[in-house]
């Protein structure tokens, strides 16, 4: 179930509100672009600045958007593992598929914190759990023998790995049979080298398709056709998370083409003229305008 394609969702707004219309343009989008499953309020949904009521309306507006037609993994973690279980319990009561519960930040958790954190998720609620690793986001990570410890529990099926360390997927996939999921676009094709089975992606917000194309050839196994979309994909992939922070560059592209807003809640703030301009010359280049 969570393979493949798998796009993280921004969250559109309109005069600081939810635009929740185009949030369902954006879903049908998705869904008619075959995309394998969707991940509302993640990184690039925004879940730092929404309140908890519009993070749960989001949640359940993007379940019933979908109408399980392909699995909802909604955000669902936060820093504090009693707000973690409020949110995962209200995802499975709207029925989302799964949650992806981003490693507790700020407070910096040891190794055996984060175990006890995610386990304790894991057996409140019974809904399985992609488990997210970002320590640049987050302040610390973990490493691969506390997800191997935390693979041993049955709701604990996958792990979003964005360390940017192939080395840490490697030693991940050594050490247990858990699924790993790039969180990183650029390195979905080099992480199914050591056995990675799709991707959490930024940039399928604009080409779904594409970002399917080439993880359905990563899971049949040819990784030399797939290196084609690779190579298609790069520039534009790697745009997305170096001209500034997710997700303004994706919300910035959205808006040129005319599918969403660029707007964003303090403390983000529009991409840069200067930068605006490279983003569109990539869009070009791409195909895409």
């Amino acid at each position: 179930m969570f393979t493949g394609a798998m796009v993280a969702l921004v969250t559109p707004f309109q005069d600081g509100e939810i635009d929740f219309q185009t949030l369902d343009e954006l879903v049908n989008f998705q869904l008619e672009n075959g995309i394998d499953g969707i991940v509302p309020v993640g990184t690039t949904g925004e879940s730092p600045t929404l309140s908890h009521e519009e993070h749960k309306q989001v949640i359940e507006r993007v379940v019933k958007d979908v109408g399980g037609q392909v699995p909802v993994i909604a955000g669902a973690g936060s820093n504090s593992t009693a707000e973690a279980i409020e949110l995962t319990a209200f995802s499975k009561k709207v029925g989302a598929d799964a949650t992806l519960q981003v490693c507790p930040y700020y407070n910096k958790p040891t190794q055996e914190g984060f175990y006890q954190h995610f386990r304790t998720i894991a057996e409140e609620v019974d809904l399985p759990i992609v488990l997210y690793n970002i320590p640049g986001r987050c302040g610390a990570g973990m490493t691969p023998e506390t997800i191997a410890r935390l693979a041993e529990l049955e709701n604990i099926v996958a792990v979003k790995e964005a360390t940017g360390s192939m080395d840490q997927a490697s030693e991940i996939a050594m050490r247990c049979d858990i699924t790993i999921i790039s969180g990183d676009d650029s390195l979905t094709l080099p992480l199914a080298s050591v056995g990675g089975k799709g991707v959490i992606s930024v940039v399928a917000n604009v080409v779904p398709a594409d970002v399917k194309a080439m993880t359905d050839l990563i899971l049949e196994g040819d990784l030399v056709s797939a290196r084609q979309w690779h190579k298609k994909l790069f520039a534009l992939s790697k745009n997305m998370l170096t001209l500034a922070t997710n997700p303004i560059p994706i919300k910035a592209a959205m808006a040129i083409l005319n599918m969403a807003s660029d707007e964003l809640r303090l403390p983000m703030t529009p991409l840069e003229e200067g930068k605006k301009a490279v983003l569109e010359q990539t869009l070009k280049d791409y195909g895409l305008l």
